[in-house]
């Protein structure tokens, strides 16, 4: 162990569009030496992705934000995506801080 107390973490999802890749990881690292646990969907490089797993991608990513204390919406530009919108919406519904790297318009 490292000696420092950590107390219960803050954990956060981040939502977005995974087309921005280096905001997401700039905002995993900013929230890390933070000290929150950070959930975040990973790139799938798959040529054709099946229809199934697409859907089941979006479920796992739903059961990411039932972890979660907050959920970070990643939108550079302000641009925020249908899927992430279901997300904003999804999250909303159960009561979670929904935060904005940059403001909603």
């Amino acid at each position: 162990m490292s000696g420092v107390p950590v107390d219960r973490p803050r954990v956060v999802c981040l939502c977005g569009s995974l087309r921005f890749g280096r905001e997401f990881a700039a905002e995993r690292k900013r929230l890390t030496l933070e000290l929150a646990i950070v959930l975040a969907p990973e790139a799938a490089d798959v040529p054709v992705p099946d229809p199934s797993l697409v859907r089941a991608l979006g479920e796992l990513h739903l059961r990411r934000i039932d972890l979660s204390d907050e959920v970070r919406i990643v939108n550079p530009g302000g641009y925020i995506g249908a899927a992430t919108r279901r997300e904003i919406g999804y999250a909303t519904t159960l009561g979670k801080r929904v935060t904005y790297l940059e403001p909603d318009s």
